[in-house]
């Protein structure tokens, strides 16, 4: 995995301390698609596609969106550098 997926599995672990992770880096299968060209170019890294799926007690209650916002919270400065993410946030 490279630095901006390890980045999000260290965010994430230490935010929500989860009973599963995944991250998924998805880059490879987009890698002949405009955007992840586009991104490349404007100077991103090859890492520009990512699927997460996290499982935590911290998201108990807490409607879809209000999970998909509290990891992108979280995911701020990694987001500024990806093209594409794709998140599954459950509760236990």
């Amino acid at each position: 995995m490279g630095i901006i997926g390890s980045a999000i599995k260290e965010k994430l672990e230490q935010s929500f301390n989860p009973s599963h992770l995944e991250v998924i880096d998805e880059s490879h299968k987009h890698a002949h698609h405009a955007g992840a060209k586009a991104h490349a170019e404007d100077g991103g890294s090859a890492e520009s596609h990512f699927q997460v799926i996290i499982v935590s007690k911290k998201f108990v209650g807490l409607t879809r969106l209000a999970k998909h916002r509290a990891v992108l919270d979280v995911l701020a400065v990694e987001m500024k550098q990806i093209h594409a993410f794709s998140l599954d946030a459950r509760e236990p």
